[in-house]
């Protein structure tokens, strides 16, 4: 009996020992699973550097910096105001002109609804 205690206790101690190979297995491979994790995400950062300094590089090669955008912008502003500013010297004398006969020389005329309804009513002769 003392024998076959001993062999349950030298297969609990063995099946003890290979728990513990499997344990530390385990943890071995999470920490490989962990640092490939690691490595990867440090790969992908390294390539969308890369990637963003190539559209930056590109952006300022086709569309300019945006001090660049931002001086085009006023550039086209300004000659658009000083367009305008044109128009309106040369064209001001004329519209106020118009204005003015516009408001000043009135013709009374009966309003058209007013004209119908009288020759409806065969009150106006013309």
């Amino acid at each position: 009996m003392a024998s076959q205690t001993q062999g349950i206790q030298q297969l609990l101690a063995a099946e003890k020992r290979a728990a513990e190979k499997i344990n530390e297995a385990r943890k071995r491979k999470a920490a490989r699973l962990k640092q490939a994790k690691k490595e990867a995400q440090a790969e992908v950062e390294k390539y969308r550097a890369e990637r963003e300094a190539v559209f930056k590089a590109y952006e300022d090669k086709h569309l300019g910096t945006k001090a660049d955008i931002d001086n085009q912008i006023r550039r086209e502003t300004d000659a658009q105001l000083e367009d305008m500013k044109r128009s309106v010297a040369q064209n001001k004398q004329q519209v106020i002109v118009r204005l003015l006969q516009l408001t000043c020389d009135i013709k009374p005329e009966l309003h058209h609804n007013l004209i119908l309804q009288k020759k409806l009513h065969g009150e106006f002769t013309n």
